[in-house]
């Protein structure tokens, strides 16, 4: 049998179903459509004004379940209705919606009251334990999605526009920003930072710097040295690239098979018309 993904675990067992739990955006999608080529079968865990309706309808009632935000006593539920093998996350719940448009359950509640440090990441590596806990292996969201990460080297097949010492300097600025946690992207020009991500996330930074001088510019996308792929895992799309072509940026660098291309043959077709560059490091 041809390996599935190098993401699965050693002991893996196709014939249990995955149950994908779903947010926002074109990431879950793909996801679904690689599993089911796969021939695994699969279950949806969807959240109500996250999900995508699209991905919701294509799964029959009994191998779906819609959850409000914080339902998590619910989701746990489901998966052993499901008799799921293996969950896998993917796609963005709104920043927001974790801290003001939250509804918690008790189990989610007594949680949530456990943790000292309320952000994203503990609150995800938290529902992680308790996935973990009913016996249900939580999977590395890169999983099925090989063809889609990052790879070596310029991927839309011309020279990369920025210089080697000036792309080091800005994969090491965004390194260390994502080891201190500030953010996993920055832009920088020349061997000078024009920006880096925060809390306002990709887009927003891209906008800053596009106000500034963006000639030799380029966009950096690395990750964290303990990240954690289960539920952590940086994208790039179809999205980003535009904002990039608004903002008057160029060329990006993604750190290779760990940054997912959301859709990557069609970001790689629109970044060649645009004149964007793409490659990994």
């Amino acid at each position: 049998m041809p390996e599935l993904s190098a993401f699965l675990p050693g002991k893996y067992h196709s014939d249990r179903p995955v149950a994908l739990i779903a947010g926002q955006g074109i990431y879950p999608q793909l996801t679904a459509q690689a599993i089911r080529q796969a021939g695994v079968p699969l279950r949806l865990i969807a959240f109500e004004e996250e999900t995508a309706p699209e991905l919701i309808a294509s799964f029959p009632e009994a191998e779906r379940t819609t959850l409000l935000v914080g339902q998590l006593g619910r989701m746990l539920r489901s998966l052993e209705r499901f008799d799921a093998g293996y969950a896998i996350m993917a796609g963005q719940i709104s920043p927001r919606r974790l801290f003001k448009g939250l509804h918690p359950d008790l189990k989610a509640a007594k949680i949530l009251f456990s943790l000292k440090r309320r952000n994203a990441e503990t609150i995800f590596g938290a529902i992680a334990v308790e996935i973990e806990a009913i016996g249900v292996h939580l999977l590395d969201a890169r999983a099925f999605l090989d063809d889609h990460l990052a790879s070596l080297d310029c991927m839309t097949g011309r020279k990369f526009p920025v210089e080697a010492e000036y792309m080091d300097h800005g994969i090491h600025i965004a390194r260390e920003c994502a080891r201190l946690d500030i953010g996993q992207g920055c832009v920088v020009r020349k061997g000078t930072v024009l920006a880096v991500e925060a809390y306002e996330g990709t887009d927003e930074m891209l906008r800053r710097a596009g106000g500034l001088k963006t000639d030799h510019a380029l966009f950096v996308k690395a990750v964290k040295p303990s990240q954690d792929y289960r539920f952590d895992v940086p994208c790039f799309g179809l999205r980003t690239l535009e904002t990039m072509r608004e903002a008057g940026l160029a060329a990006a660098a993604l750190e290779a098979g760990k940054v997912i291309v959301l859709d990557k043959p069609a970001v790689i077709t629109q970044a060649k018309t645009w004149g964007i560059s793409l490659a990994g490091f």
